[in-house]
C-alpha cells in the first residue's frame, strides 16, 4: 500500500506539471491572439485612416485581452498581500488604457506577458528535466514466481525480497542486487559516470540505470521513493525551493520597492505633466531582470551538478564551496580504494615466494576480512592450488589459526605470533616495512616464521590529480585524517601532494581537529564515506559524501553527495560554485542598472512606453540565456586526465 499511495503522489506530480503546461499553453494562445489584434489594428489604421471603420476599436479589445490577465493577477496578489510587482505594471496598463492610448496598453501588456511565458516555460523546463528521472523508471516489471515463472506486474506493486528479470536494453525498475547473470549497466543517470559498469552476482544495481548486455536476475530492496533514483529527484526538487542568504536579503527589502517606484513616478508626473513618463517609469522598472538574477542561475547549477552525479540538497550550501579555504579528507574510502592489495612478498631464507603466499591464502580462506581477501585475489591471479585446511580459528584483531596440510599456521601481526611463541630470529630486517608504510601480515608454519606479506591500500586514480587541481584554484589546506600508522598516513599524504595530515586518529579527534582548522579562519569542507563520518561531515562548513550512491545514510548525513568516487567531483563543485556567483552577481548588476538608467531615460522623456517594454522583455532574455551557459558546465569532466 505504501508504494502505491507513494505512485499515487508520483502521478499527482506529473498531473499537476501537465496541468501548468496546459494553462500556459492557453495563455501563449491568448498572447498571440492579442498580438494579431494589436497587428491588424496597425493595418487598420494605414488602410483605412480615419474613415469609417474605428482600427482604435481592434487596439482597445487587444488591450483588454492582453492587460485583464496581468490586472487580475496584480488585484488577487493585493488582497492575498503578496507583492509580485506586476502591480507596477499593471497600473502603467490601467493608466495607458485610461487615456485611451490603447495600442500602448496592448503592446505593453503584449511583451510583459511574452516576459512571464518566458519564465513559466523555463521553469517549466527545469521541472520537466527533474520529472524525466521519473519516466527513468519503467512501469512495468518482470517478477520470477516461486514456480521459476515470470509474471509482469506494476513497478509499484514491488516490494523487498521480490526477484525480477532485466533483459539487454531494458530500464532496471528498483535498487537491489544481482543474483544471478552477467552484463554491462549504465549508470549515467546515477552516478554522472559515462562509461559502463560490469555487473555480476552480489553487486548493486540502481533504478533507472540501463541494462545494455545481459540479461539479469535481481533481488530487490528498495523501490519506488526509497530508491536511489526515487530520493535524488525528491532532493532536486527540494533544493529548487531553497534560497540562499542574497535571495532573502532581496525578499526582505520587496516590500519597499513598489512605493518607492510610485512615488518616483508620482514625481516625474508633478514636475513634468507628462503622463507617459510616469507609465513608462512604471514598465521599465519591473523588476523581472532582477527577480530572474538569482533562480534560473541556481536551476541551471543544480540541473549542471545532478548530471554529473552530484547531489545538492540546498543552493545555500552551492554557495558555500565556493568560498571554502581548507579541505579535510578522510582517507580510506575516499582518497583511497578502501581495499587492500598485496604489494610485497618477503619470504624466510629457503622458502619459496609462492609456498609464502599459498600457506597464507589457504590458512586465511575463511576469514572476511580485506586481509584474507586481498591474499584469495592475488593466489587466483597467481593460479595457485590451495593445500587443504581445517581447524580454523580467528582472532578478532589479531590474526588466524589453522591446519594447513596438517602443519600449524599462524598469519596475523608479530605480537600475534609472538604471544603463540613463534621463533621470528630467522626474519631479517623485520621493522623495514613499517618505514615504508605497508600494513602487514606474518606467516608461520609450525611455530618458526616463513616470512611476512606488505599489503598497501591504493589510492583513487583520480586523487592525485584532483588535489594538485584543488590546491591550483586557491585552496590553501588540504588535511588527510586517518586512524592508520604514521608511517601509512604519510606515505599516502606524500603520495598525494596534501599540505599535512593526522594520524591514529579516532572519532572524536577528527571532531577536534575540524573545529580547530575552523578556529584558524578557514571556512572548512569534510570529505567521507558518510558511514563512520557523520559526525566530522556535520562539524565542517559543508559535508561532503563521497560514493553515496545506494548509501541512505551518507545521502542523509551530508550537505552535498557525490555519487561516484571520482574525486575530480569536487573542484567542478568548488569552481561550478564560483561561476555561478559570478554569473549571479553579474545578473544582478545588470538587473538594477537597466532598472536605473531606465527610470533616467524615461523621466527625461527619452523613452517611450512601447520600447519600454520591448526593453524590459530583451532584459530578461539575456538574464535568462546568461544563466543558461551553466547548465552544459563540466560537460568536458570525463575527458580531464585521471592522474
Amino acid at each position: 500500500m505504501a508504494h502505491q499511495h507513494l505512485h499515487f503522489k508520483e502521478d499527482l506530480a506529473v498531473e499537476h506539471t501537465h496541468g501548468k503546461q496546459i494553462r500556459v499553453s492557453l495563455a501563449m494562445v491568448g498572447t498571440l491572439a492579442g498580438g494579431v489584434l494589436l497587428i491588424s489594428s496597425s493595418i487598420a489604421r494605414f488602410i483605412y485612416g480615419k474613415g469609417s471603420f474605428n482600427p482604435e476599436f481592434l487596439a482597445m479589445v487587444a488591450a483588454i485581452l492582453l492587460g485583464a490577465p496581468i490586472v487580475l493577477h496584480a488585484i488577487k496578489s493585493i488582497i492575498q498581500r503578496q507583492s509580485h510587482m506586476d502591480e507596477l505594471v499593471a497600473l502603467a496598463i490601467i493608466a495607458a488604457f485610461a487615456t485611451e492610448n490603447y495600442t500602448t496598453a496592448g503592446i505593453v501588456a503584449f511583451f510583459m506577458l511574452l516576459s512571464e511565458l518566458m519564465e513559466s516555460r523555463t521553469a517549466l523546463g527545469a521541472r520537466a528535466s527533474i520529472e524525466s528521472l521519473i519516466k527513468l523508471t519503467p512501469t512495468r516489471a518482470n517478477l520470477i514466481q516461486p514456480s521459476g515463472s515470470e509474471k509482469e506486474i506494476k513497478v509499484s506493486d514491488l516490494e523487498p525480497g521480490n526477484c525480477i528479470r532485466v533483459r539487454p536494453g531494458d530500464n532496471i525498475p528498483a535498487d537491489g542486487q544481482v543474483l544471478r547473470g552477467l552484463s554491462s549497466v549504465n549508470e549515467a543517470t546515477i552516478t554522472g559516470e559515462s562509461l559502463p559498469v560490469d555487473k555480476v552476482p552480489g553487486m548493486q544495481v540502481f533504478a533507472g540505470t540501463n541494462n545494455l548486455t545481459g540479461m539479469l536476475d535481481i533481488t530487490v530492496t528498495k523501490a519506488g521513493k526509497d530508491t536511489t533514483l526515487g530520493k535524488v529527484q525528491t532532493l532536486i526538487m527540494e533544493a529548487e525551493h531553497t534560497k540562499i542568504p542574497i535571495m532573502r536579503i532581496i525578499d526582505r527589502y520587496v516590500k519597499w520597492y513598489t512605493p518607492t517606484i510610485l512615488m518616483i513616478a508620482g514625481i516625474v508626473l508633478f514636475f513634468t505633466g507628462q503622463v507617459n513618463s510616469a507609465i513608462t517609469i512604471l514598465i521599465i522598472s519591473c523588476p523581472c531582470a532582477l527577480i530572474l538574477a538569482t533562480p534560473t542561475a541556481m536551476v541551471a547549477a543544480i540541473s549542471a551538478s545532478a548530471r554529473l552525479g552530484v547531489l545538492v540538497k540546498n543552493v545555500a550550501d552551492l554557495e558555500v564551496a565556493g568560498r571554502i579555504t581548507a579541505i579535510v579528507f578522510d582517507k580510506t574510502g575516499t582518497l583511497t580504494t578502501g581495499r587492500l592489495y598485496v604489494t610485497k612478498l618477503t619470504p624466510a631464507e629457503n622458502i619459496d615466494p609462492a609456498e609464502l603466499l599459498a600457506v597464507a591464502a589457504s590458512a586465511e580462506q575463511m576469514s572476511k576480512h580485506p586481509a584474507a581477501r586481498a591474499l584469495q585475489e592475488v593466489a587466483k591471479e597467481a593460479n595457485l592450488t590451495l593445500p587443504p585446511m581445517d581447524g580454523f580459528m580467528e582472532t578478532p584483531g589479531k590474526g588466524v589459526t589453522a591446519s594447513v596440510d596438517s602443519a600449524g599456521v599462524i598469519v596475523g601481526r608479530d605480537t600475534f605470533l609472538k604471544e603463540n611463541n613463534v621463533d621470528m630470529n630467522n626474519i631479517t630486517g623485520p621493522t623495514m616495512h613499517e618505514e615504508q608504510g605497508y600494513s602487514t601480515l606474518y606467516v608461520a608454519k609450525n611455530s618458526r616464521c616463513i616470512g611476512w606479506i606488505g599489503m598497501q591500500d591504493k589510492t583513487r586514480p583520480q586523487a592525485r590529480h584532483a588535489v594538485s587541481e584543488l590546491l591550483n584554484i586557491g585552496i590553501k589546506r588540504i588535511t588527510m585524517l586517518t586512524g592508520d600508522r604514521n608511517e601509512v598516513a604519510n606515505r599516502v599524504a606524500a603520495e598525494l601532494g596534501c599540505t599535512d595530515f593526522k594520524a591514529n586518529c579516532l572519532p572524536q579527534d577528527k571532531l577536534s581537529i575540524v573545529e580547530q582548522i575552523k578556529k584558524d579562519g578557514h571556512t572548512v569542507v569534510v570529505v567521507g564515506d558518510g558511514i563512520n563520518d557523520a559526525p566530522a561531515l556535520a562539524a565542517g562548513d559543508l559535508g561532503i559524501a563521497m560514493g553515496a550512491a545506494g548509501s541512505d545514510v551518507a545521502i542523509n548525513s551530508a550537505s552535498i553527495a557525490l555519487l561516484s568516487d571520482d574525486l575530480n567531483r569536487l573542484p567542478f563543485l568548488v569552481k561550478l560554485s564560483r561561476k555561478t556567483r559570478r554569473i549571479i552577481n553579474w545578473n544582478l548588476g545588470f538587473g538594477g542598472l537597466f532598472i536605473v538608467l531606465g527610470v533616467i531615460a524615461a523621466g527625461l522623456s527619452w523613452l517611450t512606453p512601447i520600447y519600454a517594454s520591448v526593453l524590459h522583455f530583451a532584459g530578461s532574455l539575456i538574464v535568462v540565456f546568461n544563466s543558461a551557459r551553466l547548465v552544459r558546465y563540466g560537460e568536458d569532466l570525463d575527458h580531464e586526465p585521471h592522474n
